[in-house]
């Protein structure tokens, strides 16, 4: 066998495969240490590769090849040429129009600790194929443009036996659909099913099932309620239907991401499936909600169109993330709905543009694909639809749609088939707007404004800061919607849509009495740092009249980011402008409680630090955490007795239900309440409605005060008594007490837990639930001894051989090193070329640490 090796895959380098594959027939005889798969692949020659002949190349990991033969005959040792990534049989050994690959192998399930491929999970038998993980389970063309149709049979002596498709019999499953192999799926163990079923609205009947383990059959309600809404919602708003007989959900405790989309068999992890309100937040159940419309979503974006390579993993990924957005606006609020993608976006893909992993939308090149599962490719890429759809219009997006589904239905597509759908159908060349495609970034956009005898100008110019192998960045489309406002907040003229596509562009409004006050970037149009000059006057008016909800926001939100820069750069004490207007936001009862929820919550300390960054200055994260601790004392105590009052008001009435309203009333409550607590030495209010508290939302959110008042001793010995054989709760014991310690207490605490009888750190929701969330108490992970540092370390380096999937997706923790001082830079070096110094390091964890130092 020949060494493994990590060579770089380039966008530039794409060919067809030499040979297709028309049909794939597994046979699966389980084991837990010794499974056997038998495959018959009918390949056909690929009639527009003229360059042969051509070698039969095969991918492969860690199989043991039991036989193998071409149309009938055997095939010699010395006749297959076998390397760590595959095998290759030489062209004069192969028919080159088409031929019937058989083979054999064995596979260890149970000692597959990567996850990746067919691997255990408590008894269970699982796969995970995306992207790479099905040359793990038998030898094949393993890439995204080969599709074919296939039919499965299972041995094995559990009672479920689950693959794709249509079942015949038990064990045996036929999907009539082609499928790329990344979308294989298995799944066989001593599970029990909830069980539905759908109509169509053409009139086809279709099963629904989620297999769960005996014992969760109860938590299992709103997964399917949300399925059923997804289905429906689909119909509706894309005039998509399901196309077989039996959709299914597997929940999983072992897995690397939230869910995989297999086509028909839907594999879960059990986070995002199972929910009770005894034991699942409001969050939860939102997130639940979202990711099963997501993966079903993915039935036509994404399973019937496909992606040719994994360059492409945005065309699947970034429009089937903004239709779960739209979704779940539709099922929710969009204005709070859009707040939050906006937080997630601005504390996850601008920090990553903003650092040395940074990455175009559509990468050109890289070592491991698993790693390319990132911000930028989802939720940039979704903010490249919606921009996208605001250029075209409604009209000419739904149009566009249409022909991209009968355009290219059972076809492996690129960006540059997406974006000539929208050229044909909408009439409009787009060849600049594909920029967003190739160029990474968060482009700047520096506001001016002129009035002159009724007319007003606005001029923008755009910059792009170099990124890393990018230096020179060419003006990009730009759509910025912008409203008008007077003097009493009124709209005198109507909200415009400007399309910057120059350097520098001004666009003149006539018609106004006044120099108007303009409202920029409306429902945050584009994925943009604005750079405007606004006073504080100006801000709050904004704050208290702006009619779009997320500009609202937003003027609230750069007014504390403002004030709390100043209290860390110099010192500055709470403006009382700032916090009257605090107290307003509170008692408004007009606002909706999840939107005042947003108003009220301060900046994170992430935010802060890049705030300070841009100013010029180091960012000193004890400095930060003192200012927001400050701030939050400054507010409460301003508010005062009517925290009381707005605290239980906020108490819904009856019985649990995880709808929109009532879940927004419990994140007002909440915080409330923590307000409220930093006015209460005892934390007696938090500590009763730990002790009354019928459902996790309201449970935890006062553990979490309670341990971050330094008062949750005695609650966290409680909580673990009460949940310690819920496995997902107990999730949440561990990220909430490092999550919410307090930074002097977080280190030992996470030490502590990451002793802990139940700290299984093979199992990744378990590692990530206490090392994420410590990493993320930014005055804790950056303590001025390393101390931090070396504990994320430690656990990355021990979790890297036996998870590379999961520990390079952690190492990204480090990717902001460079912007702190010079001795908590060398800290962070030295962890992370212990890290890049590891024997064996893998090829995962290599190419993220190597591009974090650069």
């Amino acid at each position: 066998m020949r060494p493994l090796e990590a060579p770089t895959i380039h966008l530039a380098d794409y060919k067809q495969p030499a040979f297709w594959v028309d049909h794939v027939d597994l046979a699966f005889k389980l084991d837990p240490k010794a499974t056997r798969v038998s495959s018959k692949i009918k390949f056909r020659g690929n009639t527009d590769r003229t360059d042969g002949p051509h070698d039969l190349r095969l991918d492969g990991r860690n199989l043991k090849l039991v036989s193998a033969s071409i149309d009938g005959r055997n095939l010699n040792k010395d006749e297959v040429l076998q390397d760590a990534e595959g095998l290759t049989i030489p062209a004069d050994l192969v028919p080159q129009s088409g031929f019937l690959w058989q083979a054999e192998v064995e596979i260890n399930p149970a000692g597959n600790t990567a996850l990746e491929g067919l691997y255990m999970s408590n008894g269970m038998y699982c796969t995970q194929c995306e992207a790479q993980g099905f040359r793990k389970i038998t030898y094949y063309p393993d890439r995204p443009d080969v599709m074919a149709t296939f039919d499965v049979t299972i041995t094995g002596d559990t009672p479920v036996l689950l693959s794709n498709g249509n079942k015949l019999e038990h064990g045996v499953w036929h999907d009539p659909w082609p499928k790329p192999a990344y979308l294989f799926a298995l799944v066989a163990g001593d599970l029990v099913s909830y069980d539905d079923t759908f109509t169509t609205r053409s009139g086809r009947h279709v099963d629904l099932q989620i297999f769960v383990r005996n014992g969760d059959q109860d938590k299992c309600a709103y997964a399917m309620d949300a399925l059923k809404r997804s289905m429906t919602w689909d119909e509706q708003v894309y005039g998509r239907e399901y196309d077989l007989d039996l959709f299914m959900i597997v929940a999983v405790d072992d897995f690397n991401m939230g869910a995989m989309e297999n086509k028909g068999l839907n594999v879960f992890n059990s986070k995002y499936v199972l929910a009770s309100p005894e034991t699942a937040t409001d969050r939860d159940y939102e997130s639940i909600e979202g990711i099963i419309a997501h993966e079903y979503f993915h039935n036509w974006t994404g399973n019937r169109i496909t992606c040719r390579d994994w360059f492409q993993l945005c065309l699947k990924e970034g429009l089937t993330v903004f239709r779960d957005q739209q979704f779940s606006g539709d099922m929710r609020s969009h204005s709070v709905t859009r707040i939050n993608e906006v937080l997630q976006l601005r504390a996850r893909q601008f920090r990553e543009d903003a650092g040395p992993l940074a990455h175009p939308v559509r990468p050109e090149k890289y070592i491991e694909i698993n790693n390319f599962y990132t911000a930028t490719v989802y939720e940039k890429g979704a903010e490249l639809i919606g921009m996208l759809k605001l250029l075209v219009g409604d009209n000419g997006y739904d149009q566009a749609l249409d022909l991209y589904f009968d355009r290219h239905d059972g076809q492996a597509c690129t960006i540059e088939d997406w974006i000539t759908v929208f050229e044909d159908a909408c009439k409009r060349d787009l060849s600049q707007f594909k920029l967003w495609y190739a160029q990474a970034g968060t482009p700047r956009v520096k506001v001016t404004e002129s009035f002159d005898n009724g007319d007003y100008t606005l001029t923008f110019a755009q910059s792009n800061a170099p990124t890393p192998q990018q230096d020179n960045k060419q003006p990009q489309v730009i759509p910025i919607r912008v409203g008008f406002l007077d003097a009493q907040g009124n709209e005198p003229v109507a909200e415009q849509v400007f399309e910057l596509t120059k350097t520098a562009q001004s666009f003149t409004t006539s018609g106004f009495d006044a120099k108007p006050m303009p409202s920029i970037l409306r429902g945050f149009s584009a994925p943009v740092i604005l750079d405007h000059a606004q006073s504080n006057d100006t801000l709050g008016f904004l704050l208290a009249h702006d009619p779009d909800p997320f500009n609202k926001w937003e003027a609230g939100r750069t007014l504390a980011t403002d004030l709390l820069t100043r209290m860390v750069l110099n010192g500055a004490k709470p403006d009382p402008a700032f916090l009257s207007a605090m107290h307003k936001i509170a008692t408004d009862d007009s606002l909706a409680p999840a939107y005042r929820a947003l108003l009220l919550a301060l900046p994170s300390e992430d935010a802060l630090a890049q705030s300070v960054l841009d100013k010029g200055q180091t960012p000193d994260p004890d400095k930060i955490y003192a200012a927001r601790q400050s701030l939050s004392l400054a507010i409460a105590q301003n508010i005062g007795r009517d925290l009381g009052d707005l605290y239980h008001a906020m108490a819904v009435q009856g019985a649990y239900a995880p709808t929109a309203t009532d879940a927004g009333k419990r994140s007002l409550r909440a915080a409330a309440l923590g307000l409220l607590t930093k006015l209460e030495p005892d934390a007696s209010t938090a500590k009763a409605q730990f002790k009354a508290a019928d459902n996790m939302t309201e449970q935890l959110s006062a553990l979490a005060i309670l341990i971050h008042a330094g008062q949750g001793t005695a609650a966290t010995s409680a909580f673990y008594g009460q949940w310690k054989d819920d496995r997902l709760v107990i999730d949440k014991w561990f990220a909430i007490q490092a999550g919410s310690a307090a930074p002097d207490a977080a280190l030992a605490i996470a030490t502590a837990l990451s002793s802990h009888a139940d700290f299984d750190w093979k199992n990744p929701n378990r590692f990530r639930s206490l090392i994420g969330p410590f990493a993320m108490n930014p005055a804790a992970f950056h303590a001025p001894d390393g101390k931090g540092y070396a504990f994320i370390a430690d656990w990355l380096i021990k979790l890297d051989p036996l998870n590379p999937q999961t520990t390079a997706r952690m190492c990204g923790l480090f990717e902001s090193w460079r912007r702190y001082d010079a001795n908590r830079q060398a800290l962070q070096k030295t962890q992370l070329e212990r890290i890049a110094n590891m024997p064996n390091l893998s090829k995962d964890s290599a190419e993220i640490i190597g591009k974090i130092l650069g």
